[in-house]
C-alpha cells in the first residue's frame, strides 16, 4: 500500500480540529484533518440529552459564523453546537476525513517527518497537531468496587433520568456537569444526594452582563495558570433553562441533600469529608469577590448598569450543611446509582514521540511541544484561562498555525550561493 504524504496532519475534528484547519488554510499550509467518528462527535454522543453550551451564543462561537437557531443571548443545545461545527467546516472547505482512527505517531529516523499509522493506511507528515481535546478518558475514582451491587456510571454515559434504575442517586462532583445533572434528576422527582467539593461559584450574570463578559473586561480570560496543581479549578456555572447562577442553598431548598467531598466506601457505607460548610462558604466568597470586582469596574468606568443588591443575598444554611451527613448507608438511603461527575484525563498513548512526560501529560509551551513538529490544541490552560473554550481554541489555533508556517519557512530556506549551485 502506498504511503500518503501531507505537510500537517491534524488529529481530531471537534472545535479544535476545525479551528486548526481554518488557520492552516489561511497560512497556506497543506493539511489533512482525521476524525475517527463524525465531526464534533463528543457533543453528540458523549453528553447528556439536555446539555447546552455554558456560555451565551454571542460569545461561545468562532468569529466567522453565528448560530443558526439560538439567539445571541441564548445557550445553544448540544446538537446545534455539533451542527455548528459541521457547518463551519463546510464554510471553510476544511479537508476532513471522517471514520479514520490514528493508532500511532512515530518520528522517522534521519528525516524531519513522522510516520502516522491509521485505520486507513500510513501517512507521513512533517507536522502533527493533537487536537483531541481534554475529555478523552473518564476518571472513575477507585472508591466503590465494581461488584458492590450498586449501579455506577460516569457523567459521560448519562443521558436522562429515565435511563437510571428506580431509586435515589448520589452525584459525586459539583462542577458544571455534576450540578446540572443533579438538578435535572431532582426536578424529575428523584431523591438526590450531591457530593460538593471545593469550587468557584461565579454569577451567571450580574448587573445586566453575563459572566463571560465580566471575565473579559476584568482580564480573567487572559489569566495564565498559576503553577503545577492549579491548572484546574471546579467551576459551578450553568446555561440550563436559560442560564442561572448556581446556589447550593436553593438546591437544598428544592429537596436535594448536600454532602461533603466523597472519601471512602466500606461494606455499603459511604464516608464524606466534614468540609461541606467550608466548601459552600469558600464558593460564596468567590461569588462575592466577582461582584466586588464588577462593582469596582463599573464605578471606575462610569457605566450605567442597574444595581443588583439581591445578588449578594444568601439564604440561611440548610440543615444538611449545619448538621452534615458524614456517613451514609447507601442501601438504607435508597441509593441505587452513583453518578461520578469527576472529570476526565487525556490519553495520548497513540503519540509515541518525546512530547509527553512520565505521566503521559503533554510537555509544551502554548501548544508547541517538546518534540519539534508536534503540537497540542484544545487543552485547558494551553495558553490562558480561555484556551479550552470554543472561542479560546480558535485563537490558540491561530498561534499554532503561525508557528507551523514559520517553521516551514525555515525548512525551505536556502542560502543564495546554494541556490546558484542548484540552478547551475
Amino acid at each position: 500500500m502506498s504511503i500518503e504524504h501531507i505537510d500537517t496532519l491534524v488529529v481530531g475534528c471537534g472545535q479544535a480540529g476545525v479551528a486548526m484547519s481554518e488557520h492552516l488554510s489561511n497560512c497556506g499550509v497543506p493539511h489533512l484533518v482525521l476524525e475517527r467518528h463524525r465531526i464534533a462527535e463528543r457533543w453528540r454522543s458523549e453528553r447528556w440529552d439536555s446539555l447546552v453550551a455554558n456560555g451565551p451564543a454571542w460569545h461561545d462561537r468562532f468569529p466567522g459564523l453565528e448560530f443558526s437557531t439560538t439567539g445571541p443571548d441564548g445557550f445553544a443545545p448540544k446538537e446545534e453546537v455539533a451542527d455548528y461545527f459541521v457547518a463551519y467546516a463546510k464554510k471553510i472547505n476544511a479537508p476532513i476525513r471522517c471514520g479514520v482512527e490514528v493508532t500511532s505517531v512515530q518520528r522517522n529516523e534521519g528525516r524531519p517527518s513522522f510516520r502516522v499509522e491509521t485505520s486507513d493506511g500510513v501517512i507521513e507528515a512533517n507536522h502533527v497537531v493533537a487536537a483531541t481535546g481534554p475529555f478523552q478518558r473518564p476518571l472513575l475514582p477507585a472508591i466503590v468496587p465494581s461488584d458492590a451491587g450498586i449501579n455506577q456510571m460516569h457523567s459521560i454515559a448519562y443521558r436522562n433520568p429515565g435511563q437510571l434504575p428506580e431509586g435515589a442517586v448520589l452525584v459525586v462532583g459539583a462542577g458544571s456537569s455534576g450540578v446540572q445533572i443533579a438538578d435535572e434528576l431532582s426536578r424529575s422527582g428523584r431523591r438526590v444526594y450531591l457530593s460538593v467539593g471545593p469550587h468557584d461559584r461565579p454569577p451567571r450574570s450580574y448587573r445586566g452582563r453575563d459572566n463571560v463578559w465580566w471575565l473579559g473586561v476584568l482580564g480573567k480570560w487572559d489569566a495564565e495558570t498559576l503553577g503545577p496543581g492549579t491548572e484546574h479549578v471546579t467551576i459551578s456555572v450553568s446555561g440550563a433553562r436559560g442560564g442561572h447562577t448556581i446556589d447550593f442553598r436553593k438546591l437544598a431548598e428544592q429537596g436535594m441533600t448536600l454532602v461533603g467531598r466523597t472519601e471512602t466506601y466500606k461494606d455499603g457505607v459511604m464516608t464524606f469529608a466534614p468540609d461541606l460548610a467550608d466548601n459552600i462558604a469558600n464558593g460564596d466568597a468567590n461569588h462575592l469577590s466577582v461582584l466586588d470586582e464588577a462593582d469596582a469596574y463599573i464605578a471606575r468606568n462610569g457605566l450605567d448598569l442597574p444595581e443588583e443588591p439581591e445578588a449578594r443575598t444568601t439564604g440561611p444554611a440548610p440543615t444538611c450543611v449545619t448538621d452534615p451527613i458524614l456517613q451514609m448507608d447507601l442501601a438504607g438511603a435508597g441509593v441505587t446509582t452513583i453518578l461520578w461527575a469527576t472529570g476526565f484525563a487525556v490519553d495520548y498513548s497513540w503519540l509515541q514521540v518525546g512530547a509527553l512526560d512520565e505521566n503521559g501529560q503533554p510537555k509544551h509551551q502554548r501548544g508547541v511541544s517538546a518534540e519539534p513538529g508536534v503540537y497540542f490544541l484544545g487543552l485547558p490552560w494551553l495558553s490562558r484561562r480561555g484556551s479550552s473554550f470554543i472561542w479560546g481554541v480558535w485563537h490558540d489555533a491561530k498561534f499554532i498555525a503561525g508557528h507551523i508556517s514559520t517553521q516551514r519557512n525555515y525548512q525551505a530556506y536556502r542560502r543564495s550561493d546554494q541556490k546558484e549551485t542548484e540552478d547551475a
